[in-house]
């Protein structure tokens, strides 16, 4: 094998060195968690920026190298009937005279809360409720004029106006399992990442919303634990194959309260919803139900009439993401899109009148837009240039020239914007380094720094830790990125088992030379106790070029196990690798690898550890698994040739399934039907389930037994 690793351990040195690693320390005591930064917000002249500190507002300015803020609201004014209260998030209104306050939040799935909210009056210095009888809401934000703010409440839409306090509700259907408006079902918070599902013109006359008809999608249940009987929930999951939600664009007048549906053709998503900055024109996405023809419609709002035509059509042999990265130029004329056109995700320029230019291009993919500057013409984006384990920050001109790299150091750049597109929060981190805050101007020159974690780096240099290391590995002719990280004390001369980590899945690398916070001293504390920790990205992932990405279409987690299966074994040719000893792990996507790995990896692991694992994609929601693999209908032999259920006389290792009760998600139904085909093949297994805990078995000292049992296995079995 032409990657072997010697090396000398560059973390060590002969000091004397504290207590080993635990999962108690990380993973209850939480002693590895390095500071995080937050709470920045800049105000509208681009030059100073607001953070919050014990609940009180300070003023910064961004070029004041002292970092010494001025007091901007004091906490203690924020009284309600003499108690002051304590807020999670705020955003000012248009032009900064007032606050809305996010209080008291309750998460619903991934992304979607309820909460209470509040209206600050910086003059006035008043705190009021935004409206105690239609409480909690969700998703409020002031209009573009300041003068109103919108909020959803029981699956309607509704707007205060501030200086008389009137609340108007503007749909009138909202029922829960039934109808939503202005806010998304299941399936599209979690696969096509909005909550948000309505939006003001600039104008703040109109509101563009989206209505979700979900009155026939099936039903799933969960039961929750705790009282003398269980407690059924119930939501709506399109699982793959059934019926979706219909889903209706929709504009309603602020003036006459009348209520316009948008006409959008044939169509089965309504995935984005987009005002423009420069006037009443809106641009709508939809997509067909395989997700391989993108439509870009134009919607004009004129003195109350709506008109809508196709702008431009993006077509795929497979399939489309959808992402963020759209924006929409004041010229009122075009957008800037990222597609994969030419095999490499690049940023475009889509024009009102069809015509397109590519603005970004090399065998390297695009990741993220970050900002526009419309003075400068400069777009500012996030790519994998460097390669696919890395993400630096780039400028170019809409003109593709002049493109710039504004933060060259390899590893992980992440840069927050401002107002103004002055300046950026830049976020760098790498597999051994904790990240580094620093504020930026757009050139990305650095003004200060605002986190530098050193002396959570110093601490970590009294611990026994191993350096991650990446490789590049041949597996049956097909180059994989992946990383090791060796034992403490690492002796090529001896052998060592082998723990194998591994997700896999389409829109996600596991291999990034990124800080991986927890996982990553999880993963030092079984180096030291004496295993190789290997990760590898299979075909199928992510910032490699379309064909890369695409080659596992219709035919789910069959090449990803076979890069898997044949990556161990191609590093397993080092002499120090006990092949005897070699174990794989995942979670949710890596679940299933890890259960396609004892299964049809059974000469190769001997023991494999599934958490929330899909063992069936028939199981898991449409939008996700027909991208992928399209129906069940269409594509039978696809769901079942590749599913672990089907292949559990192979089981030959030592198989832990572990999921919550109160999976939304990747429904406990996937580990009790794997249940009841191991049984049914005379196959001895662990199964533990935790009660009343989602996909994130998450809460309390919940991680900290997770781990620890994990721990127990591995040391027992591997």
């Amino acid at each position: 094998m032409k990657n072997r690793i010697f090396f000398i351990l560059t973390f060590v040195s002969s000091i004397v060195f504290s207590q080993d690693l635990t999962v108690e320390r990380i993973w209850k005591n939480y002693e590895f968690n390095p500071k995080r930064i937050g709470g920045y917000q800049a105000m509208n002249d681009g030059e100073h920026y607001i953070k919050v500190t014990d609940g009180s507002f300070y003023l910064y300015a961004m070029n004041d190298l002292n970092d010494k803020g001025v007091m901007f609201l004091d906490g203690s004014k924020l009284e309600l009937n003499g108690k002051q209260i304590a807020f999670d998030d705020f955003q000012f209104n248009s032009d900064e005279s007032k606050l809305l306050l996010l209080t008291n939040v309750e998460s619903i799935y991934r992304r979607s809360y309820q909460a209470v909210y509040y209206l600050y009056d910086l003059k006035t210095q008043k705190l009021s409720p935004l409206d105690a009888v239609h409480s909690p809401q969700t998703l409020a934000e002031y209009s573009p004029d300041g003068m109103k703010v919108s909020f959803i409440h029981g699956n309607d839409l509704f707007v205060k106006t501030i200086a008389t306090g009137k609340v108007e509700k503007l749909t009138q259907d909202g029922k829960r399992n039934k109808i939503i408006n202005g806010t998304t079902d299941w399936v599209y918070e979690e696969e096509f990442s909005i909550t948000k599902a309505y939006g003001w013109s600039p104008d703040s006359k109109y509101i563009a919303y989206l209505r979700f008809d979900e009155k026939a999608v099936p039903e799933y249940s969960m039961d929750t634990y705790g009282g003398l009987y269980p407690e059924s929930y119930t939501f709506k999951y399109p699982k793959a194959g059934e019926v979706n939600s219909v889903v209706t664009a929709h504009c309603v007048s602020l003036d006459s309260k009348k209520v316009q549906q948008i006409s959008l053709g044939k169509y089965e998503y309504i995935p984005r919803l987009n005002w423009s900055s420069a006037s009443n024109q809106l641009i709508i996405q939809t997509m067909n139900r395989h997700q391989s023809e993108l439509n870009y419609w134009l919607v004009d709002v004129v003195k109350g009439k709506v008109s809508s035509k196709i702008f431009f059509t993006e077509k795929s042999k497979t399939y489309i993401d959808i992402d963020d990265n759209l924006l929409i130029l004041k010229d009122g004329k075009s957008i800037l899109r990222t597609s994969e056109e030419s095999g490499y995700r690049h940023i475009y320029q889509l024009n009102f009148d069809g015509s397109v230019k590519q603005i970004t291009i090399g065998p390297w993919d695009v990741i993220d837009f970050l900002g526009f500057d419309e003075s400068s013409k400069q777009i500012y984006f996030s790519s994998a240039e460097k390669g696919a384990i890395n993400k630096s920050i780039y400028s170019v001109e809409t003109s593709g020239g002049n493109k710039r790299d504004l933060t060259p150091t390899v590893g992980y750049n992440e840069a927050e914007f401002l107002n103004g597109m002055h300046y950026f929060i830049h976020t760098y981190s790498n597999a051994n380094q904790a990240p580094v805050y620093t504020l930026c101007k757009s050139d990305g020159s650095i003004v200060r720094v605002l986190e530098s974690n050193q002396a959570f780096m110093d601490k970590l240099k009294k611990e026994r830790l191993s350096p991650k290391q990446f490789i590049v590995i041949n597996a049956n002719g097909v180059k994989l990125n992946a990383s090791v990280i060796l034992p403490v004390g690492f002796d090529a001369a001896k052998k060592y088992p082998m723990y194998v980590n591994v997700y896999g899945g389409p829109g996600h690398n596991e291999v990034l030379d990124n800080w991986d916070g927890n996982d990553f001293l999880f993963h030092q504390l079984l180096a030291q106790k004496g295993y190789i920790v290997f990760q590898v990205d299979p075909r199928g992932t992510m910032y490699q070029g379309e064909e890369f990405k695409k080659c596992t279409y219709l035919q789910l987690g069959k090449l990803e196990i076979e890069d898997v299966i044949n990556a161990v074994k191609e590093y397993s040719k080092n002499a120090y690798v006990d092949t005897s000893r070699v174990g794989i792990m995942g979670w949710s996507y890596g679940g299933f690898m890890a259960s396609l790995g004892i299964t049809k990896g059974a000469d190769v692991f001997k023991m494999a550890i599934a958490v929330a694992p899909v063992t069936n994609w028939r199981y898991y929601d449409n939008i996700y698994t027909e991208r992928f693999m399209r129906t069940p209908q269409e594509n039978a032999d696809g769901y079942d040739r590749n599913s672990p259920i089907n292949y559990v006389d192979n089981v030959k290792g030592k198989y832990l399934l572990i999921h919550g009760s109160s999976d939304d998600n990747v429904h406990f139904q996937n580990t009790m039907d794997m249940t009841s085909a191991m049984v049914k093949a005379n196959k001895q297994f662990e199964l533990f389930v935790y009660p009343n805990k989602n996909h994130g078995i998450y809460g309390g000292n919940t991680r900290n037994h997770l781990f620890q049992m994990m721990l127990n296995f591995i040391e027992t079995n591997l």
